[in-house]
């Protein structure tokens, strides 16, 4: 649950005077996304940050350029969503079934 954050969406203007990229509505940036989550059938549960982070993970495991997904990702830097997101699904998931497999008893019988 986010309790009154705000974030800035560069060119963007929600409120008449304030300079783009300031400040939005958090109601405001809520409806939007509640709108588009509705549209997309996706279930309340899915809020907004799940979808980007997956879009991270998506392109750091098809190669795309660090620096572009961090710069895209508006992070400040690359290091920092390499350290993130950069775990490869691949390995995440072999870790899991070596771990479960050993929870159960499988590792002995190989």
């Amino acid at each position: 649950m986010d309790h009154g954050l705000v974030f800035a969406r560069d060119g963007f203007k929600l409120h008449r005077g304030r300079e783009a990229g300031g400040p939005q509505d958090p109601e405001k940036v809520s409806a939007r996304w509640r709108t588009a989550r509705n549209r997309l059938h996706l279930p309340e549960t899915f809020r907004l940050h799940d979808w980007r982070g997956s879009k991270i993970t998506n392109d750091l495991d098809n190669h795309e350029n660090p620096v572009e997904v961090s710069a895209n990702a508006r992070h400040h830097s690359p290091g920092y969503t390499m350290a993130r997101y950069g775990r490869r699904r691949a390995e995440g998931a072999k870790k899991l079934a070596a771990s479960s497999a050993g929870r159960i008893g499988l590792a002995s019988l190989v």
